[in-house]
């Protein structure tokens, strides 16, 4: 049967209580009944102790009156204390039956018929005086009195004296018997409180074992579990308090073995996933430096795209001007080209009217040679007095041919020209109809030159939306890089909390060491997962988002009007955010987009990001 602790330390006491209290009842017992077997004693003792003093006392006087009546010279003394010696004997008679009767001992009675003896004696040796003083012999009775009255007192006396003493020796012997009997009594209870003191030792060592076998037990689990060892289970408990608090101690140990196996698993998961967003930060840093780089790239080309739209807004302006010059140019031209096909018209006629004209010139040669050709027949005929005349003849037949010729030319040259002119009338018609177009046209294109230049306004307004949204963008994201460094940083210090809990974690030993297992040689931390991308010095970012700021001075209102710090918290940032979403003209909006798409590698990051 096993006790429980509080048993086995109540055990000792209540018995030490019970021994204790068993022991001084039977003291008190015991000093009760010597104390009233020596009181009884003693006052016995006592009361023949005053007896024997009385009696003495009593002796003594009688022995002086009668010494004092014999020693007289006449019987008036006596006869005067007479009456006191014979009450006096009384009492001392009294006195000795009440001894008597209270004598216990041989020693006792012997003294008392020793006293009886020399009392006779002296009564015997008193009386033989009071004759010879009754005879009338004084001096025989003063020699009785010296000789035989006063040594028989004396011997008297003396036994007397021994019985007294007799008793002063019994009540010393009383008192030293009832100091013994108390010296027993103690060393009786010394004795027994000995062995009480011993069995309770004995007792307290074996529940002393009792406990402190399983408390060293139980300390030497303490220290296991101390040491990481949580492996080591004693399934030995004993059925007390300590082997409840080893069974609560064991499920404690199968608690922490659960935890720490999750927590082992949990701190390498959080090492790996804070190595990788180490790594991910690190490659996001310096994505967004790249894209911080790139925003300002494409902050400075949309600076330029503002002064090349400003520009284009301008040359729409000129252009609409030259445009409506030009339709009134196309208009002054078309009236002009009417004119010229009324003038061709004109021109047509007159070279009708002139071919006309040539060919009667032609009949007229024709005629005028025939003519001269008859006047040099008649001229031949004529002899002599016709060779003027027919050198006349001759000289008018070669006009006439000449004049033939420069008709036909001219004819011919009429004709081409009036082809021409048909031509050239045609094509002035043609003119007409294509300078009515380009009149139309002109307009058309002064209609559309004027909407070019209200686009291209509105366009410089969207741009200068999209470059101060740029600049907002480009802002944000040098305060995003500047998270992102301190993610990193941050990230870092987490893997290394990481690897701390994990080596932490490691001193624990939650299954049976083996050669190659995890508890056996500890938690190796996983290794870093190789970067992909190194980070990019932050003064070169610096640098490249320092070139273009003097290029580009529609960025300067933004970054004045939403002033941040550069490490300003995630929710300013988060608020910030949406910024650039909402420009003045929504329509125009896109026309950022094809910044990024001019290098693909920033807009890829950017959408990673």
């Amino acid at each position: 049967m096993k006790f429980s602790i509080a048993t086995r330390l109540w055990i000792p006491v209540a018995v030490m209580s019970v021994m204790t209290v068993v022991m001084s009842l039977g003291a008190a017992s015991r000093t009760r009944s010597l104390l009233e077997v020596a009181q009884a004693t003693q006052e016995k003792q006592q009361q023949r102790f005053e007896l024997a003093l009385r009696w003495r006392g009593l002796t003594e006087a009688n022995a002086s009156r009668v010494q004092a009546g014999l020693a007289a010279n006449d019987n008036a003394v006596a006869d005067a204390m007479k009456g006191d010696i014979a009450k006096t004997t009384e009492t001392i008679n009294e006195i000795q039956k009440q001894l008597e009767a209270l004598a216990e001992g041989d020693d006792d009675k012997a003294a008392m018929a020793r006293i009886a003896e020399r009392r006779q004696a002296y009564i015997a040796t008193r009386n033989e005086a009071n004759k010879l003083k009754a005879g009338g012999d004084v001096n025989g009775a003063h020699q009785a009195l010296q000789q035989k009255v006063v040594p028989a007192i004396e011997q008297y006396l003396v036994a007397q004296q021994d019985f007294v003493t007799l008793q002063q020796q019994r009540s010393a012997a009383l008192r030293e018997a009832a100091g013994a009997e108390r010296m027993r009594t103690v060393w009786g209870v010394a004795a027994l409180m000995t062995l009480i003191v011993g069995l309770l030792a004995l007792a307290t060592a074996y529940f002393v074992r009792t406990i402190s076998a399983p408390l060293k037990s139980l300390m030497a689990e303490a220290e296991r579990i101390g040491e990481g060892d949580l492996f080591h289970v004693d399934r030995d408990y004993s059925r007390d308090e300590i082997g409840d608090v080893q069974r609560a101690l064991a499920a404690m140990k199968s608690s922490l073995r659960k935890v720490i196996r999750e927590v082992r698993a949990s701190a390498d998961g959080m090492q790996t996933a804070s190595q990788e967003i180490a790594s991910g930060n690190q490659d996001l840093s310096h994505r967004t430096e790249q894209t911080a780089s790139n925003l300002q790239h494409a902050a400075s080309s949309l600076a330029q795209l503002t002064g090349t739209v400003q520009q284009s807004a301008d040359s729409a302006r000129t252009a609409n001007q030259l445009a409506g010059s030009a339709a009134e140019v196309a208009e002054r031209g078309g009236t002009v080209v009417g004119e010229v096909v009324g003038t061709m018209a004109q021109i047509d006629a007159s070279a009708k009217k002139i071919n006309d004209i040539i060919g009667t010139i032609d009949g007229i040669a024709f005629q005028t040679n025939i003519l001269a050709l008859n006047a040099a027949v008649e001229a031949a005929r004529a002899g002599e007095h016709g060779k003027g005349f027919a050198v006349v003849a001759s000289e008018v037949r070669a006009l006439a041919q000449r004049s033939a010729g420069a008709a036909r030319e001219i004819k011919a040259l009429i004709g081409d020209s009036v082809a021409k002119v048909e031509a050239g009338s045609q094509l002035v018609r043609d003119a007409g109809a294509t300078m009515t177009e380009i009149v139309a046209s002109v307009q058309r294109v002064s209609d559309i030159i004027g909407e070019i230049s209200a686009s291209t306004v509105e366009q410089s307004q969207g741009i200068g939306n999209v470059n101060g949204s740029v600049a907002q963008l480009d802002q944000m994201t040098q305060q995003n890089a500047a998270l992102v460094e301190e993610s990193a940083a941050a990230a870092e210090s987490l893997s290394d909390q990481a690897r701390k809990l994990t080596a932490l974690v490691g001193h624990f030993k939650v299954s049976d060491p083996k050669p190659g297992s995890v508890d056996a040689v500890g938690v190796t931390p996983p290794p870093a997962p190789a970067r992909t991308s190194a980070p990019t010095p932050k003064p070169a970012v610096a640098a490249s988002m320092a070139k273009p700021t003097t290029t580009r001075p529609a960025a300067a209102k933004p970054a004045a009007a939403r002033p941040s710090p550069p490490k300003a918290p995630a929710a300013s940032v988060a608020k910030a955010r949406p910024a650039p979403a909402a420009p003045s003209t929504p329509k125009q909006a896109p026309a950022a987009a094809p910044s990024p798409s001019a290098t693909s590698a920033p807009g890829d990051d950017w959408e990673t990001f």
